[in-house]
């Protein structure tokens, strides 16, 4: 799920110090990566929106960072949707873990700068943290895929379910 609000805050950062925002994805949320190859997209495309709709349209606040060792977030709030969604999809398509398995729990995040320098990871941190808290509305949810040569490209949008909430 993208988050065009969040761009002015992080999307230098992310430029700088991520690798999938020099390949054309922008600031986002992940709710399921791995999915399925781009040439299936198109036959599991109507199910996806189902279960995308069944989602109610939300509001997202990121007020503060998260950090892993060598990664800087910002964490949403709620992340519950997040996980709703994300398990939903799993169990849709069970050969599609997310991040292939490699984590138990899902932390829903999105991702700010992943520099090898912990002071750069700090001072990122710091300019980050003096412009929070980012508020925005949850609508849709965007699939991308990737060409041959490394990019990302928007491949469609599926809107979240109305929730009565303006």
């Amino acid at each position: 799920m993208t988050v065009p609000d969040a761009e002015p805050v992080v999307g230098e950062w992310r430029r700088r110090y991520t690798l999938d925002a020099p390949a054309g994805i922008p600031a986002h949320v992940t709710i399921l990566f791995p999915f399925v190859e781009p040439e299936r997209l198109d036959e599991v495309e109507a199910r996806l929106a189902e279960l995308i709709a069944a989602v109610p349209a939300f509001d997202l606040t990121f007020s503060r960072t998260g950090r892993w060792p060598e990664i800087l977030y910002l964490e949403p709030e709620p992340a519950e949707p997040f996980v709703v969604l994300t398990h939903a999809i799993e169990r849709e398509w069970p050969d599609q873990p997310p991040y292939g398995g490699h984590y138990e729990t899902i932390v829903p995040h999105l991702t700010v700068a992943e520099p090898e320098d912990p002071a750069v990871l700090d001072r990122i941190a710091a300019d980050v943290e003096r412009q929070l808290p980012i508020v925005t509305r949850v609508r849709e949810a965007t699939v991308f895929v990737e060409d041959h040569t490394g990019r990302w490209h928007e491949h469609s949008r599926l809107p979240f379910g109305q929730s009565g909430v303006a």
